[in-house]
């Protein structure tokens, strides 16, 4: 859905409320502190979507327990930031997305905090079938000196004070990424564990010694990168198409990724990759915040 198309048809706070009672309830509101039907909507004023609890005596309305709840920027702000964010590839920053929607950059980076905190929590299957393995590095690289005799050469991968991030991706289908602390054998096979399904399952990998200790759990084929990148099926060009999508938004956009909210850059560009056969991620978004 593009950005006419949220604004056209979420124009008010009321717009926005309706259809966020359609999507969470249906015909058939009910109280999210206790879950029981015995509900009636409550005059209160100005204030649009509140309803009574008549079993635990409560005032609810539909954004409780969602990114929504106790915001003061008002809905329409936030479906055209959800519009704006997952329909950007290389994602936005805090400062392009104030500046489109004429807010301050701090509001604008607290709804992308939010937002992405919400993509974190997507639930996937566990992946199956022919699965790729890689890791990356993602960090700064030197500023360049005066003189060309001065510049330095830019360190790469393991052995640097990059921030290490590992991902396994389902041939066709979805991702799974984090970031690691360190990348060693005992942290890649729990990681695998968590998100691959070793059942009939093909693992592939560079040849880096630590994804040995996944051939106990799962087939295990290498691609030896020093003399070639495809042998057949045997090959890592999807998730290295994946780190490629991850990078250019760290590049284009965001330049550095502090420690703290580092997972949820990397928890955004998963989401946008697995949706991106989607016809209509703001709708699969909007569904997911209350699932």
């Amino acid at each position: 859905m593009n950005l006419m198309t949220i604004h056209s048809r979420f124009p008010d706070q009321e717009a926005c409320i309706e259809h966020l009672e359609r999507v969470r309830w249906g015909d058939e509101p009910w109280c999210p502190l206790c879950g029981c039907l015995n509900v009636k909507p409550k005059a209160d004023g100005d204030r649009v979507g509140r309803w009574n609890c008549h079993d635990c005596k409560s005032s609810f309305n539909v954004l409780s327990g969602t990114i929504f709840e106790k915001t003061r920027i008002e809905l329409p702000y936030w479906f055209m930031a959800i519009g704006l964010i997952v329909n950007a590839k290389k994602s936005l920053s805090s400062c392009q997305l104030a500046r489109d929607l004429d807010i301050t950059q701090q509001s604008a980076h607290y709804m992308q905090i939010r937002i992405r905190a919400a993509m974190a929590t997507e639930q996937l299957p566990m992946l199956q079938g022919i699965i790729e393995a890689d890791e990356t590095y993602i960090g700064g690289r030197p500023r360049k000196g005066n003189k060309r005799k001065d510049d330095k050469p830019r360190p790469r991968g393991r052995g640097t004070d990059k921030t290490p991030v590992i991902g396994v991706v389902e041939r066709g289908g979805k991702v799974v990424a984090q970031v690691a602390n360190k990348v060693n054998g005992k942290r890649i096979l729990k990681f695998v564990k968590s998100a691959v399904d070793p059942t009939g399952s093909l693992l592939i990998t560079d040849e880096f010694k630590a994804y040995r200790a996944v051939r106990p759990l799962m087939s295990h084929a290498v691609i030896k990168h020093r003399k070639q990148y495809v042998d057949g099926l045997t090959h890592t060009n999807t998730i290295e198409g994946f780190w490629s999508l991850l990078k250019r938004a760290w590049y284009g956009s965001h330049h550095h990724y502090g420690d703290r909210f580092m997972p949820l850059y990397v928890a955004e560009a998963c989401w946008k990759y697995n949706h991106r056969k989607s016809d209509n991620a703001f709708g699969d978004f909007i569904g997911e915040c209350f699932a």
